[in-house]
């Protein structure tokens, strides 16, 4: 038997690779902060309340380079954004640390 991987093998898990996030996010992590810094009062994963669902979020973003940035930038910045109709402050992350913000950030992301 050949100790060499095979073509077909190496192909393989180079697509396998491709397939996942840069780096996967921990799902408890992440939804422990978003549940600390009141994100499900508004948002949830599936279904629209007062703001957009994460899966909802994450397909607005699907295929676009700087959507890691926009997200960290929305969620760090308190932007302005409209609550039935009236321009209410988004409120920020609790956490300063920049690998937290950006574990919830790929997490909405893969929703």
């Amino acid at each position: 038997m050949n100790a060499r991987p095979s073509a077909l093998a190496l192909l393989a898990a180079a697509l396998v690779a491709l397939s996942l996030p840069a780096q996967a996010a921990d799902v408890a992590a992440a939804e422990a902060l978003a549940k600390k810094s009141n994100c499900m009062k508004c948002h949830s994963v599936a279904a629209k309340k007062e703001g957009p669902s994460f899966k909802e979020t994450a397909a607005k973003y699907k295929g676009k380079g700087d959507a890691e940035q926009k997200l960290v930038v929305h969620l760090t910045t308190s932007p302005k954004v409209k609550v039935d109709g009236k321009d209410e402050e988004h409120d920020n992350l609790k956490t300063k640390n920049e690998a937290d913000v950006k574990n919830v950030v790929q997490w909405i992301l893969s929703q």
